[in-house]
């Protein structure tokens, strides 16, 4: 079978392993993986799945992109995406500096559609297109929060910011996210917005997720609700009081708390019945489909394969579902079948992830980590596959 070449995620934590001074059997001790298979992934035989990345990055106590690589430049370039990305840290630096005197701004309620446009470009998976508006509209609403500071306008810009979070985190700005969501929690205080704040808090516990810090991720889903105890009971924090509990249902099963998992996706189907589809309620897709989509997530998490593939198969998505949100569904498809064996199925869903959503798919760490096993796993990779591994620069 082929092996991976120098660059790749094995050769990463190799580095750094050799300069925490840890010896392969030393780092296999501390992380909840073989031996083995920490070998493996070492040497390019096998690929580094997302939660053994975490694993090492949090024994390391190293970011997980200087594992994974990100952002990944080469790719960005040639979509003409790095160069959006200054102008959004330069615009999220503005926060403080009060209305810029010479700026003119549009009617409020201009400003409340332009926040919710551009959430909803994200969603459409629209990256460039919204990272493009983004810094704009972060200025313009920052000076008209500024000088009518108003809940609605608070809102509108907070919500500019979580688009900040979501735009970064998904071009894999990890660093950059961090920031975008401290200046949510900061315009979502001057809101005095509960639910907001229990929406940051969710968004928080999910970069931890990714770094592995489990413990801290689960605090963080208990900050949320605490916000929400602070507001009566609405359609709205019925549904961000279940996305908290989907949010910790895959965080229980990175930390492989088969328990704790059936206990968050209980609590989230007893408010996915109170609210039905929820979509629309801060843009987090809650519902009986989303419901269904993390259960199945969760199973591949928690590496039962077979059960992820079973529970795929029952799940119909709607066509309302959110272009985001089917290729992420497609993506963790992809990989539970290619850890069965299915890799023809696997690719087969790969490819719907990049019909779906190519700029998504194309830096999903996810995605691009299946990709190169199902290189691996193929003696003669057929042109499809060829075309989708040299998509994502291997």
């Amino acid at each position: 079978m082929p092996r991976l070449g120098d660059d790749h995620t094995g050769a990463r934590i190799k580095e750094q392993r050799r300069l925490a001074h840890l010896t392969q059997r030393q780092l296999a001790e501390i992380i909840p993986y073989s031996y083995s298979l920490l070998n493996q992934i070492e040497c390019g035989a096998r690929v580094a799945t997302v939660d053994f990345t975490a694993a090492v990055a949090r024994a390391l106590r190293i970011d997980v992109t200087v594992l994974t690589g990100q952002p990944y430049m080469t790719e960005l370039q040639q979509d003409r995406l790095a160069a959006l990305v200054r102008p959004i840290r330069e615009a999220l630096d503005l926060y403080d500096l009060g209305a810029d005197p010479v700026a003119t701004t549009r009617p409020v309620a201009q400003l409340v559609d332009l926040a919710d446009d551009l959430c909803a470009q994200v969603r459409a998976t629209h990256l460039g297109k919204a990272a493009r508006a983004l810094p704009d509209a972060i200025s313009e609403l920052t000076t008209a929060a500024w000088r009518t500071p108003t809940t609605e306008l608070w809102q509108a810009l907070a919500s500019t910011y979580r688009t900040a979070h979501d735009i970064t985190v998904k071009l894999g700005y990890y660093d950059l996210s961090a920031v975008a969501l401290d200046r949510m929690d900061w315009a979502a205080q001057r809101a005095s917005d509960p639910c907001l704040g229990a929406v940051r808090q969710y968004m928080r516990a999910l970069v931890y997720f990714r770094e592995g810090e489990y413990r801290i991720g689960q605090r963080l889903i208990a900050a949320g609700h605490s916000h929400l105890a602070q507001t009566g009971t609405t359609r709205e924090s019925l549904a961000v009081t279940g996305q908290l509990h989907l949010g910790a249902t895959v965080i229980a099963a990175r930390a492989e708390d088969g328990a704790a998992v059936e206990a968050h996706l209980d609590e989230a189907v007893s408010y996915a019945k109170r609210t039905g589809d929820a979509s629309e309620i801060h843009w987090l897709s809650f519902g009986p489909t989303n419901v269904a989509l993390h259960r199945m997530s969760a199973a591949v998490e928690m590496r039962h394969y077979d059960e992820a593939v079973k529970q795929a198969k029952k799940i119909k998505l709607p066509p309302s579902l959110a272009v985001s949100r089917r290729a992420h569904f497609y993506v963790d498809r992809g990989r539970a079948e290619m850890e069965v064996g299915r890799t023809d199925a696997a690719l087969k869903s790969l490819l719907e992830a990049r019909s779906a959503a190519p700029e998504q798919t194309r830096y999903h760490p996810g995605a691009r980590e299946t990709i190169k096993g199902l290189v691996h796993l193929n003696r003669r990779t057929p042109d499809t596959l060829g075309h989708m591994a040299a998509w994502i620069g291997l």
